[in-house]
């Protein structure tokens, strides 16, 4: 028989990875809505850069404090709460239509997910022994992989099958399936976090003293903006070469088809790779299959590169998640972890509003390439790191074989 207590925690990692995926598919699904219904109602495509720059607005604000309150308070009330967040901003454009509203969607829906997803993050590292932390994370990558396929397709086949508002409603009762899990089963979730009392009074930017740390803060944020410019420009491109919104929904669910794939071998890359070596790698895929998008304009030439780049940045995302929680000091998983998406939503933010001013100016084509440019420059970076600390490792190697020789000598 097992040890009972190892099934038990696999069973909460199961269940804490359902909530997780329940509310990323009407996150996710929200990301193709959105910009979709903007541009039905007129909206520019600096207009659809602000509308994605709102989902960051707050999470950007609460991150750390998000991981904080999950760190001393636990991750129940945070879950509960942000599913209910994310429940209103979907309800918003459904109850009253117009731009004005479709405004308050992202904003809300970035509010409650940061506590919702901070949380999350924390629970899944917590549970079990530190030993099974790489497994709880793939997991839990895998449930994400699962919800970036089916949120898109199902926001483009419920636009085209019924309407927005309908489509907004749909997304919207899967958040509230959410916050009904966590009140019918409160058990789902730990009830209490890693509350430190020494922790208390030491600031957030402390945590980057950590040069390990730092340098997964980097990556996390060139990685994740060739993920976010993938989910809010492919809708806008789509649209620009005719795709119906189903096709456009198909081609961001074959990037997260890849994601799934290249998330099973993940172990078995990073154990050839390295860590670093696997996000590196990510980004030199990632730049050609940007370099190449504007050359295309057909559905399944798009989803093939969709594909290619989700085998590219499919592993990126819980790399540096599981980084992060390893990095971080005991008891301050929760703070490193709200400080990650710090950075990722500063990342989030900035990028749409320039990049889609350079898609108002110049057209789509000056924004794949740009971005193709990013990325490679984060590429070059790495790789200009990653030998770095291989000169370092050779030096520290001969050093202690110099003094062995020394010492038989």
């Amino acid at each position: 028989m097992g040890d009972p207590r190892a099934a038990a925690s696999r069973r909460a990692v199961y269940l804490v990875v359902l909530l997780s995926v329940l509310s990323s598919i009407g996150h996710r699904g929200s990301k193709v809505l959105v910009p979709l219904n903007a541009l039905q109602l007129g909206a520019s495509t600096a207009m659809v850069g602000v509308l994605a720059a709102l989902y960051a607005v707050f999470p950007l604000l609460f991150a750390v404090f998000a991981g904080k309150i999950s760190d001393r308070c636990g991750v129940r009330g945070p879950i509960l709460l942000g599913a209910l967040g994310m429940t209103l901003g979907l309800l918003a454009p459904a109850l009253r239509d117009g731009l004005p509203v479709l405004l308050l969607c992202p904003t809300l829906i970035g509010l409650g997910h940061i506590f919702l997803h901070v949380s999350i993050h924390n629970a899944v590292g917590s549970l079990g022994l530190p030993a099974d932390r790489a497994r709880n994370f793939s997991i839990f990558s895998l449930g994400a992989s699962i919800a970036a396929f089916i949120g898109p397709a199902l926001a483009g086949v419920a636009i085209d099958t019924i309407d927005y508002r309908a489509s907004y409603v749909l997304l919207a009762a899967l958040s509230a399936l959410v916050a009904l899990l966590v009140v019918v089963f409160p058990r789902i979730v730990p009830s209490r976090g890693e509350q430190r009392e020494q922790h208390h009074g030491a600031r957030a930017l402390d945590l980057l003293r950590s040069a390990p740390l730092r340098r997964t803060l980097l990556m996390s944020g060139v990685t994740l903006t060739g993920i976010e410019l993938f989910l809010l420009y492919m809708p806008i491109y789509g649209k620009s070469v005719s795709l119906s919104p189903t096709w456009i929904g198909v081609v961001l669910s074959a990037y997260a088809a890849a994601a799934f794939v290249v998330r099973l071998l993940m172990h078995r890359l990073a154990a050839h790779l390295t860590e670093a070596g696997v996000l590196t790698a990510s980004l030199f895929i990632a730049t050609t299959t940007y370099a190449l998008i504007p050359a295309f304009n057909s559905g399944t030439a798009l989803a093939v590169l969709a594909f290619a780049l989700g085998l590219g940045l499919g592993s990126a995302q819980p790399l540096t998640i599981m980084l992060t929680y390893n990095h971080a000091p005991q008891g301050r998983s929760g703070e490193a972890l709200g400080l990650r998406l710090t950075v990722n939503k500063i990342t989030q933010i900035a990028v749409p509003l320039a990049f889609g001013a350079i898609g108002s100016a110049f057209g789509l084509a000056p924004v794949f390439w740009a971005n193709a440019a990013f990325l490679l420059t984060g590429g070059i970076t790495s790789v200009r790191d990653l030998v770095a600390r291989d000169g370092t490792y050779r030096a520290a190697d001969v050093h202690d074989n110099s003094r062995a020789d020394e010492k038989f000598r």
